[in-house]
């Protein structure tokens, strides 16, 4: 298994992801190599400060950097040598599976899109992302790709997503929803309203329509929507998690009776925030592409990189885009005979 990391436009320096690969190399053995994209003398002065001197680690030099600040396709024309453009040639010439980048999300996007180009059947990549609930993890598809979709999209993330939390979270027969603003089978949008009629006519455990109540009851394991809803979800629900975190630590801080109580309740406290660690996955893949593709948080710390670097070989090693392809075939064979079989309506 081959894997390449752009180590270039994270928020805390190449430093930290070299460390972030050390670490998940000293754990898998199935990662035969391992590049490093980027400006090689930065790279090579990390990997000495960190001692990663790894075999299977093979540095590839990129004198440029796609900022944040970048506009993407602007980018991708003006910096042609750009760490983000030189890993996913890589993988784009077949030197390797899967790319892993901490840069701009807009440009790992367009650059994945445009050289690695949509799997058969994929009309437009989405971004998975994994959130935790009190019961179980649900998937969340489209997590900030396409902010405007038409309904063979989200129809296409409803089976990209429901292998995803098959392959990786191991749900046999995952609960996939269509998020929006009711159950009822009459709720929601245009857009919405015919990707449930799509939805109905594929072989998915499609539950129908689910609101915001149901995201963490245990009832769905995969939420489906377009980019601009799920990225709004997304970021809603981190903003939460860490305004409850606070408002926990003030409150239990009040008096000391309360502050005996969270040192009495501190084990349950630790496995409440471990479960709600967004380092935990590492990252956010990208699926729908001629290879993996995995978006690290630009904030991303050396263990959410060991995470990122974890998942996207898990995603390799379940063959994640054979399934998406192969299944998203079947899907569209039964869309075709669906339509067949409408009688054509007689003139009186």
């Amino acid at each position: 298994m081959r894997i390449v990391v752009d180590v270039m436009g994270g928020d805390h320096g190449c430093g930290v992801i070299i460390e972030g690969v050390k670490r998940a190399l000293e754990t898998d053995r199935k990662i035969t190599a391992l590049y490093l994209a980027g400006k090689q003398e930065e790279i090579h002065a990390a990997m000495l400060a960190s001692g990663l001197n790894d075999k299977r680690v093979q540095v590839v030099n990129a004198s440029e950097v796609m900022t944040m600040e970048d506009k993407p396709t602007a980018a991708m024309r003006k910096k042609k040598d750009s760490s983000m453009a030189r890993a996913m040639e890589l993988v784009a010439d077949g030197k390797a599976e899967a790319v892993i980048s901490v840069g701009n999300t807009g440009g790992i996007l367009a650059s994945a899109t445009f050289k690695l180009r949509p799997l058969p059947g994929v009309e437009r990549a989405g971004i998975v992302t994994v959130i935790p609930g009190a019961d179980n993890e649900f998937v969340l598809l489209d997590s900030g790709a396409n902010i405007e979709c038409k309904p063979i999209h989200l129809l296409q993330y409803a089976v990209m997503g429901n292998i995803y939390s098959r392959e990786i979270l191991g749900y046999k027969k995952p609960r996939v929803g269509l998020l929006s603003v009711g159950t009822e089978d009459s709720k929601g949008t245009e857009l919405t309203l015919e990707a449930f009629r799509l939805c109905k006519q594929i072989d998915i455990n499609f539950i129908g329509n689910v609101e915001g109540y149901d995201l963490f009851n245990n009832r769905v394991d995969v939420v489906i929507c377009d980019g601009f809803v799920g990225n709004v979800v997304l970021k809603t629900c981190e903003s939460l998690a860490m305004g409850m975190i606070s408002m926990l630590k003030q409150e239990l801080n009040r008096n000391p009776k309360r502050k005996l109580g969270a040192y009495l309740a501190q084990n349950a406290l630790r496995a409440i925030k471990r479960r709600m660690d967004p380092e935990a996955y590492g990252g956010a893949p990208l699926l729908g592409l001629n290879g993996t593709v995995m978006k690290a948080h630009g904030s991303a710390r050396e263990k959410a990189i060991m995470n990122a670097i974890r998942i996207t070989a898990e995603t390799v090693e379940h063959q994640i885009n054979k399934a998406i392809t192969d299944e998203l075939q079947r899907a569209n064979e039964r869309l075709a005979a669906t339509k067949t079989d409408v009688p054509t309506p007689v003139s009186p």
